[in-house]
This record gives C-alpha cells, sequence and structure tokens, in this order.
C-alpha cells in the first residue's frame, strides 16, 4: 500500500509545483510595470561572434537590439505553450529544442535575432539542466550502469565544444542562404535517418515481445527472463525477474566522478579563452593565441580517451559487448564526427544537440542512453554560450529567467512523462520518433524563417555572398 500511495502522490506533487511555479511567473509579468531596454546602451563596439542562425547584413554591422516590452498578453502565452512543448520534446529527443526556441522568439515575442538565440540558449541550457538533474540517478535500461556514458561524454564533447568554436567563424563567414539550405538539407536528412531507426527500433522491440510472450506460456512467472533488444536496445516491459535491477540509486553512487571532473575541467578552460577572445580585437595576434590554444585541450583529452578505449582500458560499455573492440580508423572517424557535429551546430546556432542525437543511434546507443548522453554534452556547450552571452548583455534577464523557467519546468515533466509512457508501453522506440519530429518540426521552422529572410533580402537587393572574418 505504500508504493501505492507513493505512485499516487509523486505526479500529483510534480503538477502542483509545475502549476505554482507557472503562477509565480505570470504574477512576476503582470506586475511588472514595464522593461525599457534601449538599443543605444547595449551597442557593441566591435564585431563580436555570436552563436546564431542568421547573420546581420552588411548593412547593419552595429544592428540594434529589439527588446520588447515584458508585459502580460497572448504573445507571452503563446510563447510559453510553445517553449513548453519545445523543451518537453527537445530534453527527450535529446536535441534542446533551439530550432523551436528561435523562430517562437523571433516572429511571436518579437526579439531581433540575435538576442532570440542569446535567450534560445538560456532555455537549452535550462531544460538541459533539469534532464541531467534528473538523468544522474537513473540506470542504463538493460546493463548494470548510470544512464550517462561518461566515457561517450568524455570522447565527443571536447571535439564538440572545439567544433562549435569553429563554426560560429564559419557563420560569420557564410552568406544567409547558405545557412539555409544547409540547414534544411541536413534536418530533413537527420529526421528521416531517425525516423527509419525509429521504426528499425519498433520492429525488434515487437519480436522481443512475442519471444517474451512465448516464455510466459512456456515458463512460470517466477523464471521469467527478459530478453534485451538486440544492439543494446531496452525493452522496459511490465515483466521483471525476483532479481531485476535497480532502475535508479543515489547520485554519489552514480555518477563517474573522475570523468565528470575532466569534462568540467575541458568545460572551464576553453571558456576562459572564449571569453578572452571576445575582448580582443578581431584577427589579432591574441585572438588567433586564444583561438589556437582550445586545440591541444580538446583534441588531448579526447586523444586520451581514444588511445584508452583502444588499448581496452576504458569501454564504452553502453553498447554492451558490441563497445569492447575498437579500432583506429572508428576512433578517428567518432571524433571527427564530435568536431563535424560541432562546427554544423556552431554555424546552425543550435549547440550540436541535433547531430550527437541521430550519431549516438547510428552507433549502436539504446535511445535512452543516447538521448541522455547528447543532452549532458549539450549542457556544458549551452552555458558556455549563455555566460558569454550574460557577460556581453545580450539577453534582457527578466526575459531570460522566465523562460528558463518555463523550459526547466517543461524538460522535468517531459522526462517524468516519457519513462512512466516507455515503462507502460514498453517501447524505448518512442525516444527517437520524439527525436525525428522534433529535427522535423526545426528544419520546418527555421528553413521558413530564413527563407523569408532570404526573400527580403534580394528583394533589397543587399549583398548575399561572403564576408569576411576579420571585418
Amino acid at each position: 500500500m505504500g508504493g501505492i500511495g507513493s505512485e499516487w502522490w509523486r505526479p500529483r506533487l510534480i503538477g502542483m509545483v509545475v502549476i505554482t511555479l507557472l503562477v509565480m511567473a505570470s504574477l512576476y509579468i503582470v506586475t511588472k510595470d514595464s522593461l525599457e531596454h534601449k538599443a543605444s546602451s547595449h551597442k557593441v563596439t566591435k564585431e563580436v561572434e555570436t552563436h546564431f542562425v542568421m547573420k546581420v547584413s552588411n548593412s547593419q554591422r552595429h544592428p540594434h537590439h529589439v527588446w520588447p516590452e515584458m508585459k502580460f498578453g497572448w504573445k507571452i502565452v503563446v510563447g510559453a505553450i510553445i517553449g513548453f512543448f519545445g523543451a518537453a520534446f527537445g530534453s527527450v529527443g535529446g536535441v534542446g529544442g533551439g530550432g523551436i526556441f528561435v523562430p517562437m522568439l523571433t516572429l511571436i515575442i518579437g526579439f531581433d535575432q540575435k538576442s532570440s538565440t542569446a535567450i534560445s540558449k538560456c532555455m537549452i541550457m535550462g531544460g538541459a539542466a533539469a534532464t541531467v538533474f534528473y538523468n544522474l540517478r537513473q540506470r542504463h535500461p538493460t546493463l548494470e550502469l548510470p544512464l550517462i556514458d561518461y566515457d561517450l561524454a568524455l570522447l565527443f564533447q571536447p571535439m564538440l565544444v572545439l567544433g562549435i568554436s569553429i563554426g560560429v567563424s564559419f557563420n560569420v563567414i557564410f552568406a544567409d542562404w547558405m545557412i539555409t539550405i544547409l540547414l534544411i538539407i541536413l534536418f530533413i536528412v537527420m529526421s528521416t535517418k531517425a525516423f527509419l531507426r525509429g521504426i528499425e527500433t519498433w520492429k525488434k522491440e515487437t519480436i522481443t515481445k512475442k519471444v517474451e510472450a512465448a516464455q510466459r506460456l512456456q515458463s512460470t512467472p517466477a523464471d521469467v527472463e527478459v530478453r534485451p533488444l538486440p544492439e543494446g536496445q531496452s525493452n522496459d516491459a511490465h515483466t521483471e525477474t525476483k532479481d531485476s535491477k535497480r532502475s535508479q540509486v543515489s547520485i554519489l553512487e552514480n555518477v563517474y566522478w573522475k570523468e565528470l571532473g575532466v569534462v568540467v575541467a575541458v568545460w572551464v578552460i576553453i571558456l576562459v579563452l572564449q571569453i578572452g577572445k571576445n575582448y580582443t580585437t578581431t584577427c589579432s595576434v591574441p585572438y588567433w593565441v586564444l583561438n589556437l590554444l582550445q586545440i591541444p585541450v580538446a583534441v588531448g583529452v579526447s586523444s586520451y580517451e581514444a588511445v584508452n578505449l583502444y588499448k581496452g582500458k576504458r569501454v564504452i560499455a553502453s553498447k554492451g559487448e558490441a563497445g569492447t573492440n575498437w579500432r583506429v580508423h572508428q576512433l578517428v572517424l567518432y571524433c571527427a564526427c564530435g568536431i563535424i557535429a560541432g562546427i554544423v551546430g556552431g554555424l546552425l546556432g543550435l549547440g550540436g544537440g541535433f547531430i550527437l542525437g541521430p550519431l549516438f543511434l547510428e552507433l549502436g546507443i539504446p535511445p535512452q542512453v543516447s538521448s541522455a548522453t547528447a543532452t549532458f554534452a549539450m549542457a556544458f556547450s549551452s552555458s558556455m554560450s549563455v555566460v558569454e552571452y550574460y557577460l556581453l548583455k545580450r539577453f534582457p534577464i527578466p526575459y531570460a529567467l522566465y523562460f528558463f523557467a518555463v523550459a526547466t519546468i517543461a524538460a522535468l515533466v517531459g522526462q517524468h512523462v516519457v519513462t512512466k509512457v516507455i515503462a507502460i508501453i514498453g517501447r524505448a522506440s518512442l525516444i527517437i520518433f520524439i527525436l525525428a519530429a522534433t529535427i522535423f518540426v526545426s528544419a520546418i521552422s527555421l528553413g521558413g524563417v530564413g527563407i523569408v529572410r532570404m526573400i527580403e533580402k534580394i528583394e533589397h537587393k543587399e549583398y548575399l555572398g561572403f564576408e569576411s572574418l576579420c571585418t
């Protein structure tokens, strides 16, 4: 009875907390008279690299910030609803939801592109931090391991951060129409591959369910064993053995502190280098020195992890037996994929989660582990951007805090609901379908905004070629 009572009040407690926080946030907006923050007080005197999807044109070298007045109205309500669902689905799929946040903040709330991207990073950070906190106690669906694969994160995270730094530079150079075309093509391909992977996983789960049903008919309930899915895929069906694994443990027991410490150290070092670079003259000697110093840090850590994987001192245990043998070309390819994911993420202003999620699935990582590990990596990259944006005064703090709270609550609700649904239906492929849908919707929203802006530039006969990084 105690367990039933706990199951009864837990979701209701979460619901009350969600409602309370949303009401408090709404009251804050209603009672706040105005937020007048003019662009002239925040002009930036030098060109600074920023993670945003589309760049300003040559006629807008020193653009004005457009920060709408913060007051309760339909825009706030609609924006919060879209942000809530975007963060919920983005956290479950491990992609953050930036492809939904940026168009919402630009078209509905009314922010300029750079401010929209900055607030979007705050939302991504909130959702990622909440998801990581939720996953710290969760266990691998089929193995006695943490849900977050720290060795996988240690292999990809440094290269991801390095790639993002490179991608931001490409964002300054490439024309808007190039970025728009790349975004549409890439997102459609990624969403299609994720959808096909979801169908494949669904079929495997169906086969496993049939095998389990046959075992139940031939065995007593106490002797039934759950067979793990091929390639490490999970099936959280109702059937459990007497010695079933623990789904949750304490955070102290479930975290690999050494690996986490290394990832945090890389984050701190590269963040310091990025902040220092933003306060130097573009293309000056200190600028390039600070840029190049990121390479030995990122490559050194990922190479150390790759060498240990090759020698067998470490394993990507979440893959099961398939993760114990590694070849040199595989490790080089995976590190290169980490850089590419970062470059694309920096170029499009999305943080890399849209690339890492599908990539982990292609490596044979179970959906739950793929989503948790991609979000873990994304939490570091997004928080790095938020710190930089805050120091550069790129977003209004009240708006950022409000949408940060919305994304945080949405991520917790999304994780809780999807975990329960998977436990009921026994199909982890649901995560893959959510991932595919989120990427596809992002392709439509971001691609649509990009096409509209490209048409406006063509009508105004603006320059559509490459730009110089150093001007």
